[in-house]
């Protein structure tokens, strides 16, 4: 599908515009600038108000203040390191006007005696006198107009300045407007409905605000520009989701027989989120279209459970069953609690990992090929080519947040049909993080924990205390208890302040023994790491001390005790996740967050959250509110979108509508053709969400 026509001119280089040569060109660079449109689309971080002031009355230093003045006497410094006063008169007082390192010849030029200059800049009190450092602006009576009420302050690197960039943006606003209008892609009542403008003007009115309140997220060329992304996101995210179901044409039922020896095994009832996300997936299962479901729930929520059961319904239907978890220690962890269930079923499971041996791998993948294997467990081995199966039904991907939506497809494509697809996450994810990360999918919640959960009490304790808490882990280990000990770095570093677990290994050694403590943590080799797992969970060592690599996937019920250092340095999110690796046995279980000397009002307050609730839906929305959606899942790992408008936590309500609106869309016009859907792809391109496209195309 090739870029329309009309867009050619917006993705032209910025070299050649008005003040942008070879050099500038890579100073924009430096930005993320290349061509027009990144300039068309290169949001301000603030506006600065140069709305002119009658006079000094009312100043507060430090405040920025546009000012006509009379230009008096010039006093230059006696050396070129002293500063250029030039001495001013504003309507009610004196103001003088600083420079430094400066010619008397340029200032003289800028500044000539007797005659008015408007100057705006940031003013200070030096000895009870108003002064103005620099301006930014200093300009004839006849050049005030030029002047924008609401200056833009853009991003901006070594050596680029705001005007270059100004001028910039505003040649390239002129150039769009130059152009054949551009489609409407919207719904024909939201711009009327909300007062919106159309896109040129709404991209006008972000770069030269008539009103202070120009960037606020009701501002209606925002709204506006801020919807444009997220229904383009939606629309690929959907057109992603169609691309995945089409041709699936086998529906996957099973009778049940597996699942009931399975159930026996596990040993409890499920809950009725357990029963009602079971329900949702079977029914996807047995449709004739692909499922596509996301699985979230809290910590100890039962998605093993319900995983376990869609596995075997694949295997009831004839077919197997993958799950590919992102670490090593995750897939053994998955491969140990669902080893048994295999085993009571009569199943083959098999374990696929990167460490496999030869011979090993071999034998692995006959058997995978060959159907004898029905449920397959492995990390991202599972992507390899040379990994083919035999009838993969479903496919289940945990802890999706850390896989992209390619290696989704990759393994859902490895029979000619396509799988079923369910993926899972222990990550409550706030309702605006679904839609954007998540929107291609229908999602099942699971919001009750199965019986036998124990409440972990949290406390928060100062590093005073460090002697203290080591003093009562001796006591506890001397009982039998067994412990966690996370640390939020693997090393000494001098560059930063954190703890690593490596020196906590040396110094808890000390103090327990060092046949009592144990280290784990992602840089280890790949035998140490099982080594040191395996002297915890059969109680050899007591003490594990770790990086946030046990944050999911262990599943010690022994361990009762989680002490997580520098625990301000963690999100909430994932503070509950490592407090979710206790209360999993019979036994009372505590969670300690230690906190430095001198912690922020705000750190604190994020701590309290957490000691005071385990909900993890709560928690996750205090995280997204409290750190931003980038920090919360991670651009990198997660594949959330980076959007240059619009914000996650503050426009839920218009990604709701712009997921609905791109499903009603594709519903009417699946392959686009229609004329609004012809305006939409041009919207896909502008927004550059084009490499959605060529995904779900395959190319």
């Amino acid at each position: 599908m090739a870029r329309p026509e009309i867009l050619y001119p917006l993705f032209a280089s910025v070299e050649g515009l008005p003040g942008v040569g070879p050099k500038t060109a890579k100073l924009l660079e430096r930005i993320g600038v290349t061509r027009l449109r990144d300039l068309l689309f290169l949001v301000p971080e603030r506006l600065v108000d140069r709305r002119p002031r009658a006079g000094l009355t009312g100043l507060e230093p430090k405040q920025v203040a546009t000012l006509v003045v009379r230009i008096g006497e010039h006093r230059p410094g006696r050396t070129r390191q002293q500063p250029y006063r030039v001495m001013a008169e504003a309507a009610d007082g004196a103001l003088e006007i600083v420079h430094f390192r400066t010619n008397a010849d340029w200032m003289q030029s800028l500044y000539p005696i007797g005659e008015e200059r408007l100057v705006s800049g940031r003013v200070e009190l030096f000895d009870g006198r108003w002064q103005m450092p620099h301006p930014d602006h200093a300009l004839a009576p006849e050049d005030a107009a030029t002047l924008p009420s609401f200056e833009p302050v853009y991003p901006l690197t070594e050596g680029l300045t705001g005007r270059v960039v100004a001028r910039a943006v505003d040649a390239a606003l002129t150039r769009l407007e130059a152009m054949l209008p551009l489609p409407e892609w919207t719904d024909p009542t939201l711009p009327s409905e909300r007062d919106w403008p159309a896109i040129a003007p709404a991209l006008r009115g972000l770069h030269t605000p008539d009103t202070k309140t120009a960037l606020a997220f009701d501002a209606p060329a925002r709204a506006r520009l801020a919807y444009d992304e997220l229904l383009s996101h939606q629309l690929a995210l959907q057109l992603a989701r169609s691309r995945m179901r089409r041709g699936r044409g086998r529906p996957t039922e099973g009778d049940g027989k597996l699942r009931k020896r399975a159930s026996e095994t596990f040993g409890y009832a499920p809950t009725g989120a357990q029963a009602r996300a079971l329900d949702e997936i079977l029914a996807d299962m047995a449709a004739s279209e692909r499922m596509m479901r996301l699985l979230q729930g809290d910590v100890g929520a039962g998605k093993t459970w319900v995983a376990a059961m869609a596995l075997l319904t694949a295997v009831e239907a004839g077919g197997q069953g993958a799950l590919m978890a992102p670490t090593e220690i995750l897939a053994r962890q998955h491969a140990a609690s669902l080893t048994p269930i295999a085993e009571a079923c009569g199943l083959h499971l098999t374990l696929l990992t990167g460490r496999d041996k030869t011979a090993a791998r071999r034998e692995k993948r006959e058997a995978v090929a060959q159907g004898r294997a029905q449920i397959v467990l492995g990390t991202h081995a599972l992507l390899q080519p040379e990994v083919v199966f035999d009838d993969l039904r479903l496919v289940v991907v945990d802890e999706q947040h850390r896989f992209g939506v390619r290696q989704r497809m990759e393994l859902t494509e490895k029979t000619p049909d396509g799988a079923d697809v369910l993926v899972m996450t222990a990550t409550p994810i706030p309702r605006t993080l679904a839609l954007a990360g998540y929107g291609d999918l229908d999602i099942s919640v699971l919001d009750e924990k199965p019986p036998g959960r124990q409440p972990v009490e949290t406390a928060l304790v100062s590093q005073d205390r460090y002697l203290e808490v080591v003093e009562r882990l001796k006591a506890a280990v001397a009982r039998g208890t067994r412990a966690y000990w996370v640390c939020p770095a693997v090393e000494e570093n001098d560059d930063t302040p954190l703890i690593s677990a490596e020196e906590r290994h040396r110094t808890l050694s000390n103090a327990l023994g060092d046949e009592t403590v144990a280290l784990v943590h992602g840089q280890m080799p790949a035998d140490e790491k099982d080594a040191a797992m395996a002297a915890f969970q059969d109680g050899r060592a007591q003490v594990l001390v770790a990086t946030t690599v046990i944050e999911v996937g262990v599943d010690v019920p022994e361990a009762t005790i989680m002490v997580i250092e520098q625990a301000e340095s963690f999100g909430l999110a994932q503070l509950h996740q490592l407090r979710g690796r206790v209360g999993r046995g019979a036994g009372r279980s505590s969670c300690l967050l230690l906190y430095p000397q001198g912690l922020g009002e705000a750190a604190r307050a994020r701590l309290t959250v957490l000691r005071e609730t385990d909900d993890g839906f709560r928690i996750a929305e205090e995280d997204l509110r409290l750190r931003g959606a980038g920090d919360v899942l991670g651009h990198a790992q997660s594949g959330l979108p980076r959007f240059q408008v619009a914000d996650l936590e503050q426009d839920t309500a218009l990604m709701a509508r712009a997921r609905d609106e791109a499903r009603l869309v594709l519903h009417t016009d699946p392959e686009l053709t229609s004329e609004r859907g012809i305006a939409l792809k041009t919207l896909l391109y502008l927004m550059e969400r084009d490499q959605s496209v060529r995904l779900m195309k395959g190319g």
